[in-house]
């Protein structure tokens, strides 16, 4: 899966020479957290309701209500720009994207495409697309297998899911542990005989671990 699968295709951006009001507003109004910062329709910064808080107590600590709102009023966009803005292209992988925004601290990042605007990704669409890609907004089972790390264990550990008229909604495979072990999570699709596969299961996978989502 891409970005392109998960981004926000309606990006709503303020212009370079707004003030800081006119962010908080619309920020408001969608109920967003973070918006790019356009000059002549390229992407030079992003706002986030971080960064406004973050410069609001440092700017108005000593000031009464008045003397804040005059502030907010007269203060540029670009006095909160600070560095230069991440973005990352349509076509890059959904897990890219995840690690690029946590190695960076950022909660998300303007999609561009030959330097045009063409979306936006946040951390919430990341927690969608995991939630999609595992399967865990379905009616199923989940079932932890701790297999040996050999070529075949996850496709037999499988064929009990199907021998019992179930499909497979998804199937993760987890880090190799030292006894050459790993553990694999497999979720079962569709209606069959839940007794009597959990039963198979535990027979053969003592260390399993079955949750039914209903």
């Amino acid at each position: 899966m891409y970005v392109k699968d998960w981004m926000t295709h309606t990006v709503h951006t303020v212009d370079i020479k707004d003030g800081v009001v006119a962010a908080v507003r619309l920020m408001h109004a969608m109920d967003i957290k973070h918006v790019p910062v356009m000059d002549h329709g390229k992407v030079i910064g992003l706002v986030s309701d971080r960064m406004l808080k973050e410069y609001l107590p440092s700017k108005g600590t000593s000031l009464d209500v008045f003397e804040l709102n005059y502030l907010l009023e007269n203060t540029k966009i670009s006095e909160l720009l600070k560095h230069e803005v991440i973005v990352c292209p349509p076509q890059l992988p959904i897990e890219e994207a995840a690690m690029e925004m946590l190695d960076k601290g950022i909660g998300c990042l303007p999609v561009v495409q030959d330097g045009v605007l063409v979306g936006i990704i946040s951390d919430k669409d990341i927690f969608k697309a995991m939630v999609d890609i595992t399967g865990g907004n379905k009616r199923g089972y989940r079932i932890t297998f701790v297999l040996e790390d050999r070529s075949g264990s996850i496709k037999e550990a499988a064929n009990i899911v199907r021998a019992h008229g179930f499909g497979i909604e998804s199937i993760l495979s987890g880090h190799v542990a030292t006894d050459g072990m790993r553990k694999v999570v497999i979720r079962s699709r569709g209606k069959g005989d839940g007794e009597a596969m959990c039963k198979e299961v535990m027979e053969k996978y003592p260390d399993a671990e079955i949750l039914f989502r209903g």
